[in-house]
């Protein structure tokens, strides 16, 4: 099954995938194989992973120099299975990284949506944490997945945000099978919330994780830390999708 994250910058999408890695770890739900599809990459962070390569260290010119012997499809899937972190935890990571330098990063775009369909066979669970906004699924990064969870913070400017997301992927005739609106840190400023139910028509409101500041004074690796209410609420999330 692919799980993947979406919403605009700072609603707390790399939280919300690293708790739901944790609870399917949690769950015997192993292997997962854990994207990180935005370049300004903090989910081995928040995994407790050092992430030193990632897709984009693979550039156009080391695609068209294949060995002898070795198709440009195989050695692609070669090079691309060597930038996944393995560890011992019951996951693995991969890395998409920065658009920089030479080489174009559509091709990157399209070299991960093909290895992720292609990987994804060995493991149980895909959860790609995506990048900010609509690059992910204009460049239809997320062409084929079980579960988007759009995540939006409790503020009217976050549910527009939220609502383009789905009207973008709706027009672009993404094969999505469930669209839902996760509702993150709940409670963190009443007097902005809005006052009606926040729903986006045409999309579910599949539940609320309620707001927890994160000290800068532990380790923010979370599967090495306890945060209850939070975790309740992604089992809640996690169950009413039927993921497990």
């Amino acid at each position: 099954m692919i799980i993947a994250v979406a919403g605009k910058g700072g609603v707390g999408k790399s939280t919300i995938t690293a708790l739901i890695i944790k609870h399917l770890i949690k769950r015997g739900q192993t292997p997962v194989l854990a994207v990180d599809a935005d370049p300004n990459a903090n989910l081995g962070y928040y995994l407790g992973v050092e992430c030193d390569v990632s897709i984009s260290d693979l550039r156009e010119d080391e695609f068209k120099n294949n060995p002898t012997g070795i198709s440009k499809v195989d050695w692609l899937d070669l090079k691309t299975q060597e930038c996944i972190i393995e560890t011992n935890s019951g996951f693995d990571i991969l890395v998409m990284g920065k658009p920089e330098g030479p080489g174009c990063y559509c091709a990157v775009n399209n070299l991960l949506r093909t290895f992720i369909k292609k990987i994804g066979q060995q493991y149980k669970f895909v959860v790609i944490d995506n990048e900010a906004g609509l690059e992910h699924i204009s460049r239809r990064t997320n062409e084929e997945v079980d579960v988007l969870f759009i995540v939006a913070e409790p503020t009217k400017i976050s549910l527009i945000a939220a609502e383009n997301v789905k009207k973008t992927a709706e027009a672009l005739g993404s094969k999505i099978k469930n669209k839902y609106l996760l509702i993150n840190k709940k409670g963190i400023d009443k007097e902005k919330e809005p006052s009606n139910n926040m729903n986006i028509s045409g999309l579910e409101t599949i539940g609320y994780v309620r707001y927890n500041n994160f000290s800068s004074n532990f380790d923010n690796n979370i599967l090495n830390n306890k945060y209850m209410e939070i975790e309740k609420d992604i089992e809640g999330i996690l169950n009413k999708a039927e993921v497990l």
